[in-house]
């Protein structure tokens, strides 16, 4: 309990960088497990590299506020569609096809000057 009274006063003091150090941890933390458990790399052959990757995503893209507003416009949209309107065996192809336009718009926003 004492931890967590820490986080929640660490985060009313700095929400900002609680929430981009919590994002890049959780990153890092699914990676390590997806390379311990699911892959089975054991502590050798465990790629920290790769790790220190994830992390560094998961800290990078947390402080995007208006690409976070913008997913929840356009996603829930997109699978709303896609679940009720699209034949099942079509669905992954709108997706992807979604997919790249967003990854096009998060690219713009994380590189307009």
């Amino acid at each position: 309990m004492a931890l967590w009274r820490a986080y929640q006063r660490a985060l009313a003091n700095h929400p900002w960088k609680v929430q981009v150090l919590t994002a890049g941890s959780l990153m890092g933390l699914g990676d390590i497990i997806s390379q311990q458990l699911v892959e089975k790399r054991g502590l050798r052959g465990h790629q920290a590299r790769r790790t220190l990757i994830m992390v560094s995503l998961g800290c990078g893209f947390v402080d995007y506020p208006d690409a976070l507003i913008t997913n929840y416009y356009l996603w829930p949209a997109v699978q709303l569609a896609n679940f009720y309107l699209v034949p099942l065996h079509y669905r992954l192809a709108v997706v992807q096809c979604v997919a790249v336009v967003w990854n096009s718009y998060l690219s713009w926003k994380a590189h307009r000057l």
